[in-house]
């Protein structure tokens, strides 16, 4: 029988479960969520929406096609601590260098397994997302790896828990964005668009290249004056973590620049359109996360499967005047994953349309965002202001 190093799960509602060290050994503490993906774990992992989470895989076996540095979404992981009923120590893949334990390992991942991951998720799914610590007795009791924790040790953990700092309120963009601009190499001229970095993701990037965009990369603070004076085609407002509320800079700029280029935003800058356009944001029970969420589009009827990482949505009913009107909506809970603006190019969706990783139902957004530069444009380069709703159909 192998003999495992014990780790435990301490949440702040009073439960720990007991399992097994896995990655970097040592303690991480976070918001705990769930992700219901089957494939994609390494892509979850890069994400900088997943800044300051520890996130539960539903799938029961995780690593066994190990880690590809083709697949990395940004230059390190950013969850907080990964959960899974069973991380495989072998991989099988010809395009792995390594196994998903010398990554975590290499970059400070703190994981646990052997804990009854459906049990945890039918918690966070009954009482709602809560804060969580991961600990490792090998780092906590390097001479006794194997032993068991106290009952007195397991309620520190609990306590840590209870005393860290919610995500709610909290600037999360600050820890994620880039420190300074940079644009993305393509081989062909194209549309230049502004890529405003709350924490987006490589694919993005390269799916707007693919579509003929020419894509500069610019930190979260940047001001609009800044943002025109690249003498952009187009905006687009990336994904990131955390609640959009506090990023009051960000409303900011999206106002001001609302109606004056066309704008494309997902997820956090689907979030931050909205309280730009003064509605509001709710802080959602458990949230989406997963490659699996129907999202039926109500200017086609067609019913698009979408890969999703967000736990707050925008109230539609809260904008006012009508500015935007829902072109989505998740058919699951009925909450918005869809928007545009009934006068302004401007539109956005709450999920991740380069669907990495994910199905590929909803790439057809980037080609949208292509035709909706090119109406503003008026095709001599003259502004020509459109609505957008019309043109988000397939």
């Amino acid at each position: 029988m192998i003999r495992k190093e014990r780790a435990i799960l301490a949440l702040e509602d009073g439960t720990v479960y007991r399992g097994y060290a896995f990655g970097h050994r040592g303690e991480t503490v976070g918001e705990v969520v769930f992700n219901t993906s089957m494939t994609g774990y390494q892509e979850i992992m890069t994400d900088p929406s997943y800044n300051g989470q520890i996130v539960t895989i539903t799938y029961p076996h995780v690593g066994n096609y190990g880690v590809a540095i083709y697949d990395m979404e940004s230059n390190k992981p950013y969850v907080r601590g990964f959960i899974s009923r069973e991380f495989s120590g072998e991989y099988s893949n010809h395009r792995a260098q390594q196994s998903l334990e010398a990554f975590m390992q290499q970059y400070g991942v703190v994981s646990i397994q052997g804990i009854d991951t459906r049990a945890l998720v039918r918690r966070l799914r009954t009482g709602g997302v809560v804060k969580g610590v991961i600990a490792h007795r090998s780092f906590t009791h390097p001479e006794d790896s194997y032993g068991e924790f106290t009952p007195a040790e397991e309620q520190v953990y609990v306590q840590r828990a209870r005393d860290h700092q919610d995500i709610d309120g909290h600037d999360m963009t600050r820890e994620v964005t880039t420190a300074l601009p940079y644009a993305f190499p393509t081989l062909r001229r194209g549309k230049r668009v502004v890529l405003m970095d709350f924490g987006i993701k490589h694919t993005i990037i390269e799916r707007l290249a693919e579509v003929g965009i020419e894509p500069i990369v610019v930190p979260a603070h940047t001001t609009p004056a800044q943002i025109m004076a690249l003498q952009p085609h187009g905006l687009f407002l990336s994904n990131g973590p955390g609640d959009p509320a506090p990023l009051e800079y960000a409303h900011k700029t999206a106002w001001e620049l609302m109606g004056l280029l066309p704008t494309f935003g997902i997820c956090l800058g689907h979030q931050i359109l909205g309280l730009a356009a003064g509605g509001r944001t709710f802080k959602m029970k458990f949230g989406h996360r997963g490659g699996n969420q129907p999202v039926k589009n109500l200017l086609t009827g067609n019913v698009e499967i979408t890969s999703q990482n967000h736990g707050y949505a925008v109230d539609i009913d809260s904008i006012p005047n009508g500015a935007f009107v829902a072109t989505h909506v998740n058919l699951n809970d009925g909450t918005l994953e869809g928007m545009a603006h009934s006068r302004y190019p401007v539109f956005s969706v709450q999920y991740h349309p380069e669907a990495s990783p994910g199905p590929h139902d909803s790439r057809y957004l980037f080609d949208r965002f292509i035709e909706e530069i090119d109406a503003f444009d008026g095709g001599d380069g003259s502004p020509i202001v459109k609505a957008s709703a019309g043109r988000l159909g397939v």
